[in-house]
């Protein structure tokens, strides 16, 4: 199982581009932390999420 932002997903593993694509993520718009590390957009291509992972998916939003 894997928890993305509070909720826990029945996956053991997914390439994290893939559960981006899945789920309408616009990469360009958001941050990733894994485990309490931010994941570098430079790796979302072969960053692989495992179950016990804890993810937050944060959005850009703009507005002033």
């Amino acid at each position: 199982m894997i928890k993305i932002n509070g909720e826990e997903i029945m996956l053991t593993e997914i390439p994290l581009t893939r559960y981006l694509q899945e789920n309408g993520y616009d990469p360009r718009r958001i941050a990733v932390e894994c485990n309490e590390n931010i994941v570098p957009k430079s790796q979302f291509e072969t960053f692989i999420l495992h179950s016990g992972d804890v993810v937050e998916i944060v959005s850009f939003v703009g507005g002033g």
